[in-house]
């Protein structure tokens, strides 16, 4: 690349790239949020993760010589 050729490129990628700045940070505080969904309290669980378990579990029940691997994995 030529000296113009990079001058050229610098100033295309200033003009399509924003500028950072020197500290970010996020535009609201979500920490709040995390709080009142916590003392919410009342969490459910979906159906895909009960779904999942009976899977495992007839699994295990098929195959008992394959506990140890599963166990191995949680």
């Amino acid at each position: 690349m030529n000296p113009l050729e990079q001058e050229r490129l610098k100033k295309l990628l200033k003009q399509a790239l924003p500028p950072v700045d020197e500290s970010p940070e996020p535009a609201c505080d979500l920490w709040p949020a995390v709080l009142r969904r916590l003392d919410q309290g009342h969490t459910r669980v979906p159906w895909f993760d009960w779904a999942l378990l009976a899977g495992v579990g007839v699994f295990v029940a098929f195959t008992p010589a394959w506990i140890p691997v599963i166990l191995y994995y949680l």
